[in-house]
């Protein structure tokens, strides 16, 4: 097949400005003449993926360019190679040291050639810059050096291209610009560590390749908080790129940027191609397929909310404020999210039932599934966004009068690990599963979370249930002719019993003993704790036998495995997260599935060759 290039296109980018956003976003087709894996190579397995630096030529010039790296697996996978024939469908340009960079942000192969086309030259760079027209002056607003936080703005000239891409920063580079858009931007925090006393906030910026979380501390963080605001755009530069620390950060970047003594930080009016937030939005049937504790983004009508209560944190012994807000959407659930601190006092909803767009919200599963916003989470009611005016007209038209159904939290099939839910492909045998977690280091405080399958052989029948105060869960106590909350403070007249099980499981290689809460006591028994209460108090006949009943039916399960001290005994502790019910159906097509896989095929070739006729 012959393919015509696009003739004369390397010599329009090569002399474009960053404003040709026609030029950028058009499509050309073009030739691949070589690819070169660029940076230094690390045995350290955090850093970010390859860098790919490819020649493209149009039949009469060649240049240079840079592959965005979500393009990476189009040369990990061969499909990219030299002499390919690309349709390259956006770049982006930018400076870096008043060099341009040209960075391919999609294409599509369209076939393979066998040599190259023509016989381009390189542009002769002197020439063409001469032909660039000037760069203009940037709007200049204040700059300031945080080094002395009360310091009066310095103005500096920058030129308005010169700017490096997100997506390009990394550790092993000293003098870099970036132009971006603040999206988020935390509250100004107090620490305190052995090393001593200090301040912090972080702030998330965003240009067209990518978004990067930033930290400053103590006298920097108190110049610099007043100054950056969520929404607006500034250069950054003179900062420290690190390693990201996932742990504290939902960023979608390996990086981090330290703004440090030197930082320079300085409000640009230029805010045209930055894009607001970008999100990347899940409904919230689909939350049942996240892990636990990932981050996700959601867009959801505001079903109703509670007003701020207080709570006692268990480890920190701190009152903190929250709010709850139950949020639906098109696909038929809703779920609640909390909001924390500042956030809790001061949510106001612009409407009735506004829509409001999440990002990095924190999923948790009380009750089934449950949001929660963290430090880096951002909330905005109304976006001016496609999908905000869809559900917008989604609600309005018939989403109003619908009914929702909340996850449930013993049942469903889920996947995942890491605490997600019930993994078929990772189930465990007891045995297997024992041995893995009696190595749980004695210092370690996160549970550890296996997916297992077991056949229920024991359940303890003393204190299978507790008198529980209906509004909080917590244990009331008998006052006299009436029932006692001391957390809610209050007199009930009534306790709602929920059940707090122990209870013998066995496999084929071993047997263990599970803790499970009011969930597991009522897929196993298949009434409420209040039910089983008032059968043991009225017969001890039937009650014996609905807890023989209970044995010997086998459920998956999803443990939390974690280290326990009882009477200064160091023992592991299994408390069962999900129970859920054999269904056959699905059984039979997993084993269906497995051998259709390499390892199942196999299995069949062997027991064919060892089949006696």
């Amino acid at each position: 097949m012959t393919y015509q290039l696009s003739t004369g296109i390397c010599q329009r980018i090569h002399n474009a400005t960053p404003n040709e956003d026609e030029l950028f976003n058009g499509s050309h087709t073009l030739q691949v003449l070589s690819l070169k894996k660029v940076g230094k190579q690390t045995e350290n397995t955090n850093l970010p993926t390859d860098r790919y630096r490819v020649v493209l030529s149009d039949g009469v010039h060649f240049l240079q360019a840079m592959l965005a790296t979500q393009l990476n697996e189009m040369i990990v996978e061969k499909h990219l190679a030299r002499h390919s024939i690309v349709y390259v469908e956006r770049l982006s340009c930018n400076y870096v040291q008043e060099k341009r960079l040209i960075i391919i942000m999609a294409l599509r192969i369209l076939g393979q050639e066998d040599k190259k086309i023509g016989e381009p030259v390189s542009i002769d760079a002197s020439v063409s810059e001469a032909s660039t027209p000037a760069p203009e002056k940037p709007l200049q607003q204040s700059t300031f050096q945080p080094v002395i936080p009360t310091a009066q703005p310095v103005g500096r000239s920058l030129p308005k291209s010169n700017w490096h891409p997100i997506e390009g920063l990394s550790p092993y580079q000293n003098n870099w610009t970036i132009k971006a858009r603040v999206t988020q931007k935390s509250e100004l925090k107090h620490y305190s560590n052995p090393r001593g006393e200090g301040k912090l906030f972080n702030v998330t910026f965003m240009d067209e390749t990518g978004e990067i979380r930033a930290t400053a501390f103590n006298q920097i963080a108190e110049a610099l908080y007043p100054r950056l605001e969520e929404g607006k755009v500034y250069y950054v530069s003179k900062g420290k790129v690190n390693l990201a620390k996932k742990k504290f950060s939902n960023v979608m970047n390996d990086f981090e940027i330290s703004l440090e003594k030197h930082a320079e930080v300085e409000e640009c009016l230029e805010t045209t191609n930055l894009p607001m937030i970008k999100y990347s939005f899940v409904s919230l049937a689909e939350l049942q397929e996240l892990a636990k504790d990932s981050t996700c983004d959601i867009i959801a009508i505001l079903k109703e909310y509670s007003d701020v209560s207080e709570i006692t944190s268990r480890t920190t012994n701190r009152t903190m404020k929250k709010r709850e807000l139950t949020l639906v959407d098109k696909s038929g659930f809703s779920v609640r999210l909390t909001l924390w601190g500042n956030q809790a006092e001061n949510f106001k909803p612009d409407e009735q039932s506004p829509v409001i767009a999440f990002k990095g919200v924190k999923v948790g599963d009380f009750g089934g599934r449950s949001l929660g916003m963290i430090a880096s989470s951002t909330m905005t009611q109304n976006p001016d966004i496609p999908e905000s005016h869809a559900l917008r007209g989604w609600y309005d038209s018939s989403g109003s009068g619908s009914t929702f159904q909340s996850h449930n939290a013993s049942g469903g099939s889920f996947s995942g690990a890491g605490g997600s839910g019930f993994n078929r492909s990772e189930i465990k045998p007891l045995l297997e599963m024992k041995l893995e977690a009696n190595r749980i280091p004695e210092s370690e405080e996160k549970p550890v979370y296996f997916s297992t399958r077991a056949m229920v052989m024991h359940v303890r029948g003393e204190n299978i249930a507790y008198p529980a105060c209906e509004t909080c869960n917590k244990k009331i106590v008998e006052d006299g002719g009436s029932w006692r909350c001391d957390k809610c403070d209050k007199t009930l007249s009534g306790p709602t019993y929920r059940y707090i099980m122990s209870f013998a499981v066995s496999d084929h290689t071993g047997q263990l003993w599970f803790q499970g809460f009011n969930d597991v006591g009522d897929a196993v028994f298949g009434k409420t704790a209040n039910e089983v209460i008032e059968i043991k108090d009225r017969d001890d006949a039937q009650y014996n036998l609905l807890l023989a009943k209970a044995c010997c039916q086998s459920y998956n399960f999803l443990l939390r495995a974690k280290r326990d001290s009882y009477n200064d005994n160091n023992r592991i502790r299994y408390g069962v997260s999900r129970i859920l019910p054999l269904n056959y159906k699905e059984e039979c097509d997993a084993l269906l599935n497995l051998m259709d896989t390499p390892w199942g095929q196999q299995v069949l070739k062997t027991e064919s060759n060892n089949m006696v006729y």
